[in-house]
């Protein structure tokens, strides 16, 4: 009777042992399954791309039209492109309205055109059309909800890919990206054409950055200051609300923290950079100083170089050089009516890419080969043999 008894006892115990250790698997499983899906939201999102290629036309145009949006930002995620169009939906919903016009143009006409699917499917050919649709609302004396102004902002935009395709069979030769040429380009003849006594298109007059003793003080506000280095990264939309600057932050953050980390650096270093020289203040609260250079500083530090201490470094010369070029840009264009825009850290981004030195060539990406931040860490050697191997675009 004492064994059946002990059978008995003994399968009770390993039924309790079973459930136990279910119990305590469950959530290690549960939690990992939620790590796993949030990481699939991060980088490129390339497991979603391959996704939508089956899908309907429409859905893949939304799809290109996202990572579009987060282009502007040098970010390729959909789902950070929606974030940043939730952002400036809340910061200006016109806006909003204005850069998805652009964005829509612009990769409507390169499909039109016959661009190469894979960079219209990248977003190329939006961001730089989203760009000029924003800033053509930001200069107008219109105000907000003016409708005459979606044809300038349509046909600037389709505009941008005309000129992204000129420039690339030139810039190619020297393994150059396109950037935002197109862009600072295009708004610039667009504003030249314009000025501030059209009839239908008045624009704001534009004035310089740099500051008179009368209008600066040496007394500085520090958390206005603070606040301007967050607004610096939302500038790069010409956001200037500090709750939307905060999310389009995040919205980098999900795609790289190399590159949230390099935006908010840049954009600090920028201001640093404008308290050196005689910049207003204004300026310097609202991010308008210090965007050029979280542009340079993400460019070099988190994009177009691989990761290393000699490119960080570089990439802080980067966002100095590139808010000087902005201020000096800004002083000398306000003469003639027109804004430095990004010009600064678009030129500067360029001559370090042309840099010859092996301290900073050897890191440098080849433009055709995936330069994600999150593949950046490799071996100076193991660059060469990448950019060896790549093609240009």
């Amino acid at each position: 009777m004492s064994k059946p008894e002990s059978d008995k006892e003994r399968e009770c115990v390993c039924l309790l042992m079973f459930k136990t250790k279910n119990l305590y698997e469950k959530p290690k499983g549960l939690k990992q399954h939620l790590i796993q899906k949030l990481l699939y939201c991060t980088g490129e999102m390339e497991h979603f791309h391959t996704y939508m290629q089956d899908q309907a036309f429409l859905l893949q145009l939304m799809e290109w039209l996202l990572r579009g949006v987060s282009g502007v930002i040098m970010v390729n995620n959909p789902l950070s492109g929606a974030l940043i169009l939730i952002a400036l939906s809340i910061s200006s919903p016109w806006q909003a309205l204005l850069g998805s016009l652009g964005l829509l143009s612009s990769t409507v006409m390169a499909i039109f055109i016959g661009q190469e699917h894979a960079e219209v499917s990248r977003g190329e050919h939006g961001y730089n059309g989203m760009l000029v649709a924003l800033l053509i609302g930001v200069f107008s004396n219109s105000g907000d909800w003016y409708w005459w102004l979606l044809l300038p902002a349509c046909l600037a935009g389709g505009t941008t890919t005309f000129v992204h395709s000129g420039l690339a069979a030139v810039l190619d030769r020297w393994d150059l990206p396109v950037s935002v040429f197109p862009f600072n380009t295009v708004l610039l003849w667009y504003l030249a054409c314009t000025g501030i006594g059209h009839t239908y298109y008045p624009n704001h007059p534009v004035l310089p950055q740099g500051a008179t003793l009368s209008i600066n003080s040496t007394q500085l506000d520090i958390p206005q200051l603070v606040q301007g280095a967050v607004l610096g990264v939302g500038q790069i939309y010409a956001c200037d609300d500090l709750g939307s600057s905060l999310v389009i932050l995040a919205a980098v953050l999900l795609y790289s923290p190399v590159q949230a980390f390099h935006a908010m650096l840049g954009s600090s270093l920028g201001l640093l950079a404008g308290l050196s020289v005689a910049v207003q203040q204004e300026a310097l609260y609202t991010g308008l100083a210090s965007f050029n250079g979280a542009l340079g500083c993400m460019a070099v530090g988190g994009l177009l170089f691989t990761l290393s201490w000699r490119t960080h470094v570089f990439s802080i010369i980067c966002a100095f050089l590139s808010s000087y070029a902005d201020f000096a840009l800004s002083n000398v264009l306000a003469n003639v009516g027109l804004p430095a825009s990004s010009w600064g850290s678009t030129l500067i981004i360029s001559l370090m890419l042309l840099v010859s030195g092996q301290s900073l060539s050897t890191y440098r990406i080849a433009i055709g080969r995936d330069s994600s931040p999150g593949s950046l860490l490799h071996t100076p050697s193991q660059c060469a043999v990448a950019n060896t191997d790549s093609t240009s675009v």
